[in-house]
């Protein structure tokens, strides 16, 4: 890997007798958009708050551009970290609010008002700065806390959960411009989230935590096509698990499968129907449990007479709630094709 950024090596934090963070090695590259990615206790964030000198390790070392600073309090890191509340001056202007830290590290008000200005403009709010809190939605306070912690242009930026408070349409545009902004910038972004489907989003690689572990580390199409074990499978993405009797059944072999839902066609004839049918599919009967309409697609949570549950999702391209509202108990034949079988290692 080209300039780390970051290097973790046998992290690890305890609280009591409880290990947060169980042995963590990972390698994080200069001008990387890099996501942890977990559930809530599962070690992402004091992960975050070590490498930030927020928490100090139990043992274990945190290496920035090929430093050591394990030991080193969190003003002596060139990091800065953007937390989801994002913590404005309310009687400060946002020009005032951005200039802030340079301020306290006695750069000359010429220099900080350009550079306040810079980085106001660089999360599109140029014309903002006269402006207080207040004034400003949700999607906007974000922006600011965002140039606040880029104007000192840090190595690292460390981002906390900062879209947890947006709502769902802010949230979604919020991910297309923060990728955009660090594109822009080229600074390495270490983003700590729960929500899969924002870590996929914006991510050029992705850890997924579990119990103070590292379960995979890879690009989003590694992580959501090659799981590297079955709590991965099952966080990232709605996953399908073909195991025991019905792995064995479906795709002729043992072991632990997932299946993709949007992979699955479905198909209301009978399992004796040629339709549908090609000699390097996989196939399986069952009865539609549950039918869940999502507007642009439906998905159909089908009990398998081979035991077992799979889950199939297709685009709604002429079907309202009612059509599909009607397959609920129907019998249906699902179909993919074998390569989307992908088998998940066995448990270490």
């Amino acid at each position: 890997m080209e300039g780390k950024a970051i290097r973790l090596q046998s992290l690890r934090k305890s609280f009591g007798r409880t290990d947060a963070v169980a042995g963590v090695d990972l390698e994080i590259a200069d001008g990387e958009f890099f996501s942890m990615l977990g559930p809530s206790g599962s070690g992402k964030t004091t992960v975050l708050r070590l490498i930030a000198g927020f928490e100090a390790p139990t043992s274990g070392t945190i290496e920035l551009a090929g430093s050591d600073v394990t030991r080193l309090a969190p003003f002596g890191r060139d990091v800065h970290t953007v937390f989801q509340d994002y913590a404005l001056f309310p009687h400060m202007t946002l020009e005032e609010n951005v200039a802030y830290g340079l301020k306290v590290r006695k750069v000359s008000k010429t220099a900080r008002t350009k550079q306040a200005r810079e980085a106001l403009a660089s999360v599109q709010l140029a014309d903002f700065g006269a402006r207080r809190p207040s004034q400003l939605s949700g999607g906007q306070r974000q922006r600011v806390a965002l140039a606040r912690a880029l104007v000192g242009r840090p190595k690292v930026l460390l981002l906390d959960e900062p879209l947890g408070a947006l709502d769902l349409k802010l949230r979604e545009q919020m991910q297309v411009e923060l990728k955009a902004i660090q594109r822009e910038v080229g600074i390495t972004f270490v983003f700590v989230t729960h929500d899969q489907e924002e870590a996929l989003t914006m991510s050029d690689r992705i850890a997924v935590f579990n119990q103070g572990r590292i379960e995979q580390v890879g690009t989003p199409a590694e992580i959501y096509e090659r799981p590297a074990s079955a709590f991965v499978a099952g966080f990232v993405g709605t996953s399908n698990l073909l195991k025991d009797r019905a792995a064995e059944q479906i795709v002729g072999s043992q072991g632990t499968y997932s299946v993709r839902p949007e992979k699955i066609r479905l198909f209301t004839e009978s399992p004796g129907s040629a339709a549908g049918y090609k000699p390097d599919h996989s196939s399986a009967t069952g009865t539609v449990a549950e039918v869940v309409y999502l507007g642009d697609a439906t998905r159909f949570l089908v009990d398998l007479d081979a035991g077992g549950r799979l889950t199939a999702v297709q685009q709604n391209l002429e079907t309202s709630s009612e059509d599909v509202a009607a397959f609920r108990g129907s019998r249906v034949t699902l179909r993919w094709h074998q390569r989307h079988n992908f088998r998940v290692p066995e448990a270490r």
